[in-house]
């Protein structure tokens, strides 16, 4: 029974020495308080995140926290995500050059029920003892009076060690309101409160957090004697000195409908070469081994992407679902002129537009095309892809149009047989023009 008992402990205590050291060979840590490594090796704790509730969905830059608290749960200790229900009302002056508009009660509730929903697609909620839990501070803030807090917690923390933060010396010549100067002691209570209720001894956060994430330790070891522990990862920056998480198109969101999951899969496929070996470390669940395997094969034909490829296949699946994946994979090649008709015809109507988004597009009357409709009439006509019939006539020719990706002749009748989601017909003339024709 007691060799048992060791033998399990002993498992644990191996799983637990993985947390830190996973974080280390990715590149995933910045700062760590010292003593958090030895606690992390000598039992199971639990630790949080903070996210913030401005929007309906997370972004990309979120993944590395959403990454953080995975490796934190598979090495054996129990995550907390903390939604700021109540911090996301105050705002965090972390990084920002003016104050953010505040949101309202209803906004920030619609945020966080669709916050959550994301989180759980990463997170164990169910494995029992280290399951993870999500947490609103609101619900702990809601009913806390003004006087009451500024009574209880404002009294420990001195304005000079406020001031002494980076979230606030940046801010001073700008100026910078009351409500904002009070995040970081709002965020030190949170901390507080889930070390008493939820026994959490580590807040973890982008590096950024660090001033916010020590005024919680200090809370704790000032109200109630209690030890705390801190630990950040770095900030994401490209290799060329753009903003991370940015395409053409804007912010790169989880949620499909922000982001479709072709312009998703494309984000991480065109990740440069310098910059595409940290992502697969830190965005994957690859280990040391496959990785350094991947780029060994990489650099025998970097034109092939190998690793680009390997990398938006896996974090599309688990952001969206392997589905999704084969579909942006399909409207991959459909837009690189390797794509059939029937791949054409396989992907959705929110990936077809995706896919072609800013091409000119054109309406037609379906009752039209039930009859069926010349296509040189359709191509001049009906949707003015062809500026004349005689440049239709030699176009087709020479086989220099396709509808749907497959060639056609001047004999072709264009029908709704044609209609891919009952509604579109893509149209290319030569090489790189495209054209979407709409049923109406």
């Amino acid at each position: 029974m007691y060799l048992k008992y060791f033998l399990i402990l002993l498992k644990i205590r191996l799983n637990m020495i993985k947390f830190v050291d996973e974080l280390r060979w990715r590149g995933m840590l910045h700062d760590i308080m010292p003593g958090t490594e030895e606690l992390l090796n000598k039992e199971m704790i639990s630790g949080y995140i903070g996210f913030d509730p401005t929007s309906d969905s997370l972004r990309v830059g979120n993944l590395v926290q959403i990454m953080t608290l995975l490796h934190f749960q598979r090495s054996g200790h129990k995550p907390f995500a903390l939604v700021g229900g109540a911090t996301g009302m105050v705002g965090d002056p972390s990084g920002k050059s003016s104050e953010r508009n505040l949101l309202s009660e209803d906004i920030l509730n619609h945020n966080l029920s669709c916050q959550k929903k994301q989180l759980e697609k990463f997170l164990d909620f169910g494995c029992g003892k280290n399951a993870a839990e999500i947490v609103n501070n609101y619900d702990w803030f809601k009913e806390y009076r003004f006087l009451d807090f500024i009574r209880d917690i404002g009294k420990h923390i001195t304005i000079s060690y406020m001031m002494t933060k980076d979230s606030v010396k940046n801010r001073l010549e700008a100026g910078m309101s009351f409500t904002e100067f009070s995040y970081q002691l709002v965020q030190g209570y949170d901390f507080y409160y889930l070390n008493q209720h939820k026994n959490c001894k580590l807040q973890m956060g982008g590096s950024d957090q660090w001033g916010n994430i020590v005024t919680g330790t200090e809370l704790i070891r000032r109200k109630s004697q209690g030890e705390a522990y801190a630990l950040t990862t770095p900030l994401i920056t490209k290799a060329d000195g753009t903003k991370f998480g940015k395409s053409e198109n804007g912010n790169v969101w989880l949620d499909p409908n922000k982001t479709s999951p072709y312009r998703f899969y494309q984000f991480w496929l065109n990740a440069s070469d310098e910059d595409v070996s940290k992502y697969i470390r830190i965005f994957t669940l690859f280990n040391k081994e496959e990785i350094e395997a991947m780029e060994e094969e990489h650099k025998k034909a970097p034109h092939l992407r190998m690793l680009q490829k390997a990398l938006a296949k896996d974090i599309t699946i688990r952001v969206h679902s392997e589905k999704e994946y084969i579909s942006a994979l399909n409207a991959s090649e459909i837009l690189f002129g390797k794509g059939t008709t029937d791949t054409l015809k396989s992907i959705d109507e929110n990936t077809l537009l995706s896919v072609f988004e800013g091409v000119p597009m054109s309406d037609i009357s379906i009752n039209e095309l039930s009859q069926g409709i010349q296509v040189v009439d359709f191509l001049t006509e009906k949707t003015n892809i062809n500026t004349s019939k005689n440049e239709a006539r030699r176009m087709l020719k020479e086989g220099c149009i396709s509808i749907n990706k497959q060639k056609i002749d001047e004999n072709f009748s264009v029908s709704d047989n044609d209609l891919l989601n009952q509604s579109y017909i893509l149209v290319q003339k030569g090489k790189k023009n495209y054209f979407l024709v709409k049923a109406k």
